[in-house]
């Protein structure tokens, strides 16, 4: 039995082939010389639900739906007489409020799919397909992603900025550094003028005088991803499931914000039940930096408060913040918080923390260097932001909700303090009185 080998396009177009001519899994394991194991898994990761019925069928999927004589559930038909459960214009499904979804048993034993079954013309319930294309696809994008990145640790990283980037300072080639110094270098020069121009190291093309300045091709910049598969159980699907089953749960986004490339950042963490903002500077956008920062706000407020102000944080997919299983335990490895990644390219769904920097941006600049500025200054100005009166709260501030929420001296801990609402500055001026 060959071991280690993926299962390639044909092998999933063969699956589920034999899956819709009702073939065992064990078979189709031994067809393809694999162990049953990586079929049912594969079946299982890769399924797809669907709510269709046949043609002449109303996909009714509620425990109910042979004895419920419920009517009038859509109010914009007063005159239909029709039983709603059976009804095409409008599936109860979707308004009854007695509504409990009923789900086959077939489902839970194998094949684990509805391929193959000779009741799905008869069947309303939800189903689940195995459809090779769709597999096959998942797979690839699992495969991309778990590639992504550079492959060198962050203290590799920082060891090899260490070194490379002050000789390169001083006119010296990389050609000439890897060429001098043998035993310190496990990557190529190649590999190091990538680094170099992906922004990784604190040297640019510029401090290079032989590189070609001429204008590149537009590409994603390089980032570096501590864990490559950190998204896998935190996708924003899986946050949605989680948020179902902890209703009432506080959330905190996540995000950055960049002064110089390459200079400090600020860590912002936004509350959505009261719109308070903290900030942190951190002297590199690195994921280290962040896991600073929280270990710094675990000993200051301690477990209980840290877990009750931080039970989930909803972020993007940031280089800084690819190592969640050191954001969600403490030394001892005791779980203190959840962290989920919003989809690609959907800053949408954390809007409070994208909204709330334009305050930010109205004492910071966009462009504006952080490099002198320290936490009193961030302080300072988050002070004057949070003691903002906003609409959305009665025209309160967040610094008035979050201390009636939470206490106000959690937020003194933290060196944030009310400003009287005439003395609040939203301006560059802030920092230069």
């Amino acid at each position: 039995m060959p071991l280690n080998k993926h299962l390639s396009y044909d092998d999933r177009l063969q699956i589920m082939h034999w899956l819709n001519e009702r073939i065992s899994i064990k078979k189709i394991a031994f067809n393809l010389g694999k162990d049953p194991s990586t079929i049912s898994r594969e079946i299982k990761k890769h399924a797809i639900s669907s709510n269709k019925a046949a043609p002449y069928r109303v996909a009714n999927s509620c425990i109910h739906r042979f004895s419920c004589d419920v009517h009038y559930l859509c109010e914009d038909n007063p005159n239909c007489t029709r039983l709603c459960r059976i009804c095409r214009r409008k599936p109860c499904n979707g308004l009854c409020p007695d509504f409990s979804e009923d789900v086959c048993r077939k489902l839970s034993l194998p094949p684990y799919v509805c391929n193959g079954c000779e009741d799905k013309q008869n069947c309303t319930l939800r189903k689940k397909y195995y459809h090779y294309r769709n597999a096959h696809d998942s797979y690839r994008k699992t495969l991309v992603e778990a590639r992504a990145g550079v492959n060198i640790t962050e203290g590799e990283l920082l060891a090899l900025d260490e070194l490379v980037s002050p000789l390169i300072l001083k006119g010296q080639s990389v050609h000439h550094i890897v060429a001098n110094n043998p035993n310190e270098f496990m990557v190529s020069e190649k590999s190091i003028y990538r680094y170099v121009s992906g922004g990784l190291l604190k040297a640019k093309n510029i401090d290079m005088p032989r590189v070609c300045r001429l204008k590149p091709r537009k590409s994603k910049p390089m980032e570096h991803k501590v864990d490559s598969t950190c998204r896998i159980g935190r996708t924003y699907a899986d946050y949605l499931g989680y948020l179902k089953q902890n209703e009432g749960t506080t959330i905190v986004e996540m995000d950055s914000v960049i002064g110089r490339i390459g200079g400090k950042v600020l860590l912002t963490l936004m509350f959505r039940s009261c719109d308070l903002m903290l900030a942190f500077i951190r002297d590199r956008n690195t994921s280290q930096s962040v896991i600073d920062v929280f270990n710094w706000l675990y000993e200051l407020l301690g477990p209980l408060t840290f877990h009750k102000l931080f039970p989930v944080l909803l972020t993007d997919n940031g280089s800084e913040f690819s190592n969640p299983t050191a954001l969600e335990s403490d030394d001892a490895g005791l779980k203190r918080t959840s962290v989920f990644y919003c989809d690609p390219r959907a800053s949408f769904q954390k809007p409070n923390v994208e909204l709330n920097h334009e305050f930010i941006r109205r004492i910071l600049p966009k462009g504006y260097s952080f490099d002198g500025l320290t936490q009193k200054d961030i302080n300072l100005v988050m002070s004057h932001i949070n003691s903002y009166s906003r609409p959305k709260l009665n025209d309160k501030s967040p610094f008035e909700l979050f201390s009636f929420l939470y206490g106000k001296n959690i937020l003194e801990k933290m060196g944030l303090r009310q400003i009287a609402s005439n003395d609040i500055i939203l301006k560059p001026s802030l920092l230069y009185r």
